[in-house]
């Protein structure tokens, strides 16, 4: 089976059909690309990182566009990053240990929305 988060097939995601709500951070959307993301990439504990985060770190709240980057080593802990848009970092977490299938993500936050790059 090829992979289902290749750089190829999440590429097909343009815009979206459908708008998802998050679960504990109301306020926050995410889109059918990042849906796909979360289901295959095992990844919704990736969004709750980035929707809750809005609520408790007015650095990261005050971005009206963030950049966030999931960065997995090869021992599998990574670095989640968020940046302003013009690479000047804003937040930053280490994860001793992810399950996250490959070298990682990039993930767009406006708007009270995650989305997919391609997807903007």
């Amino acid at each position: 089976m090829s992979d289902p988060l290749s750089a190829d097939k999440l590429r097909q995601f343009t815009g979206t059909e459908n708008w998802y709500r998050h679960a504990i951070n109301r306020k926050v959307l995410f889109t059918d690309g990042v849906k796909y993301v979360a289901e295959y990439g095992g990844a919704f504990w990736l969004l709750d990182e980035i929707a809750l985060i809005q609520r408790h770190d007015k650095r990261v709240s005050a971005e009206v566009f963030q950049v966030w980057k999931l960065k997995v080593g090869a021992d599998r802990s990574a670095e989640l990053v968020c940046e302003d848009g013009n690479d000047n970092i804003v937040y930053s977490k280490t994860l001793q240990y992810t399950d996250f299938p490959g070298e990682g993500i990039t993930l767009w936050f406006t708007d009270n929305t995650i989305l997919l790059p391609s997807e903007y």
